[in-house]
């Protein structure tokens, strides 16, 4: 694939990547984090796929089923036409309010018209390839395994004959069937009428989790969409929330930034959290607050900047030197060293999150014991740290910084300690706090302020330009039309952005300097300009960057300057939360606008 055009399909508890031609070329089971069990699209040879083969005849085409994760390609040749529905099951279990989400897959063949025909190229490569797998025909299924260095096995049940789906042999399509590939053996045996069951219960919960969230004016499809990606990218059984679905995948084509996102990353998860409380859904906030409460024990406790998604502390990163890497891309890595990483911004976003629940929520929030705990021991730890450096929120891996967005959140940190204290009555922490706020406040107006540029800066002392401090608004550090905001914002434009799409910054990092778009920087500075008055401008270049994501509505985390193709890790949370973001405030201000116009 020339660009990332793939679907996303999951059940909260794993994800797949579906390509536009039908193939099924990322996977990891049982869950998002395990080793691969499909990675073509880190390995066109070793890494492994699922894939319908048709003639040059017949076109495809490819579309989610509306307001659901069931992702549906059509296969076209006259009247000859099949779909393929995939999707991972999620459903309510009877009576108990649990979900069904196993680790599987189904691909759900349906007949259409005419006599069409395809092979199958059955080929999973369990533990990312490393060693071979072995493919064996039972009564009931296809066993894949792999023992050389650690024993994991894959079941395949289908409708098909299953000698001739792994032979490839031609298959003519008279009736719908299916293909389920799971991690555990089946104790029922699949059938054509429960995999059509599995499809409507599964379409079920997808409408009726939609169904929750609001309808706004503007933008409503694209706000559904991201938030169904959103929703996908979380794991139920603990509550976190991962940057994103796969590994590796590069900022850059040929370069070696290249990271496994398929963790949890305390910023990215508390920004996704607080987007997801905006569209109602209450739930997912509560489990995330409990996998917070369950990660500080102690009162005294900092936090990493982030954990695995079942709380995994120690996420050491390794290199697999087998695989060649996304269109040749070295290395592949898995685990993540930033975990060792101080970045003291962290404390300043999860204080922002307690707060918003507390407000949004504040009849229905369990625990509150703890996050008052919590809120106490975040402000002491800011209070000790808040001076030092830090590697800030791009992990530069270099020396530490004073890094201006770092500063900001230690102020937020204390800005909702004090609101925290308020609410719960707690007023004499009040005078202390407020004290320990204004004095953080001071020293980054002094000290993050650039006369000579006229901008607020990455870091202390220095003349770089920075995305993040555009932040310092929507966080409540500055009012929108302070001078000193909106000449950050016209610097930012003036230095950062290149047609329409931004830079995180220009200066070097440990790599190098930067050769691609960080999609959430151009949301952040999308919605400035909205904020400084410049509406339409913010409009236009949001409108021009939605027609950026691939055919899905779907964005990675980076885009390339000038081809526009996407890249980084996919599909990304932080891209998904922004675009809401500004998506919201877009169709507020038409509505606002329709009201005053009925008022008149």
């Amino acid at each position: 694939m020339e660009n990332l055009d793939y679907g996303i399909i999951g059940n909260c508890r794993s994800a797949a990547l579906i390509s536009k031609t039908g193939s099924l070329d990322w996977c990891c089971l049982p869950q998002f984090d395990s080793t691969s069990v499909f990675a073509k699209l880190l390995d066109e040879e070793k890494g492994g796929s699922f894939e319908f083969l048709v003639d040059d005849a017949y076109e495809t085409h490819q579309q989610y089923y509306e307001r659901t994760a069931i992702l549906i390609t059509r296969f076209s040749r006259g009247e000859d036409v099949f779909e393929v529905h995939d999707f991972m099951p999620r459903h309510h279990k009877h009576n108990n309010g649990k979900y069904n989400a196993p680790p599987e897959i189904v691909r759900y063949v349906k007949y259409v018209s005419g006599k069409p025909s395809f092979k199958v190229k059955y080929d999973p490569r369990l533990e990312y390839g490393l060693g071979q797998t072995e493919h064996h025909v039972k009564k009931d299924f296809v066993a894949s395994l792999t023992h050389k260095l650690k024993y994991d096995t894959l079941f395949l049940y289908t409708s098909f004959n299953k000698e001739e789906v792994l032979e490839g042999v031609e298959i003519s399509l008279k009736e719908d069937g299916y293909f389920i590939i799971c991690y555990n053996e089946k104790i029922l045996k699949p059938t054509t009428e429960k995999m059509a069951l599995e499809l409507e219960r599964t379409k079920v919960y997808w409408l009726d989790w939609v169904d929750k969230t609001p309808t706004y004016k503007k933008f409503n499809k694209e706000i559904v969409r991201s938030a169904i990606t959103l929703k996908m990218l979380t794991y139920d059984k603990t509550g976190a929330v991962l940057a994103a679905a796969t590994t590796s995948l590069p900022e850059t084509i040929g370069e070696v930034r290249n990271w496994d996102y398929r963790f949890c990353w305390i910023r990215d998860a508390s920004m996704v959290i607080k987007v997801v409380s905006e569209l109602g859904h209450k739930n997912s906030a509560k489990r995330y607050l409990q996998f917070i409460i369950d990660l500080m024990p102690d009162k005294d406790e900092k936090l990493q900047i982030m954990y695995g998604i079942n709380q995994e502390k120690k996420l050491t990163e390794q290199t697999l030197d087998h695989l060649e890497g996304y269109k040749g891309s070295k290395p592949v890595r898995i685990g993540n060293a930033a975990y060792k990483q101080k970045q003291n911004d962290i404390y300043g976003i999860l204080m922002d999150v307690i707060y918003e629940q507390l407000v949004k929520f504040s009849n229905d929030i369990e625990n509150v014991e703890e996050l008052w705990s919590i809120t106490k021991g975040i402000v002491w730890i800011v209070s000790k740290h808040w001076r030092e450096p830090d590697k800030g929120i791009w992990e530069f891996r270099g020396e530490d910084r004073h890094f201006t967005f770092s500063k900001v959140l230690c102020w937020v940190a204390l800005d909702r300690a004090i609101k925290v204290a308020k609410i719960f009555g707690k007023t004499h922490k009040i005078e202390k706090w407020t004290a320990l706020e204004q004095e953080i406040k001071r020293d980054i107006h002094e000290n993050a302020w650039n006369s000579d540029i006229n901008a607020f800066v990455q870091s202390y002392g220095s003349r770089h330009l920075d995305a993040s401090v555009l932040l310092m608004e929507p966080y409540g550090f500055i009012n929108a039309r302070d001078p000193k905001y909106v000449n950050t914002v016209q610097a930012i434009e003036e230095g950062l952005s290149n047609d329409g799409l931004l830079y995180r910054y220009k200066n070097e990092d440990d790599f190098g300097e930067p050769s691609s778009s960080f999609t959430i920087c151009t949301f952040w500075f999308i919605n400035s300009l909205f904020k400084i008055g410049e509406e339409e401008k913010a409009l236009e270049l949001f409108e021009r960057l939605l027609g950026h994501s691939n055919h899905l509505g779907l964005f990675s985390e980076d885009i390339d300057f000038k081809t526009k193709r996407l890249l980084g890790n996919f599909p990304q949370a932080y891209s998904h939360l922004a675009l809401i973001e500004c998506a919201i405030n877009f169709s507020r201000k038409q509505s606002e606008e329709k009201i005053l116009e009925s008022i008149a």
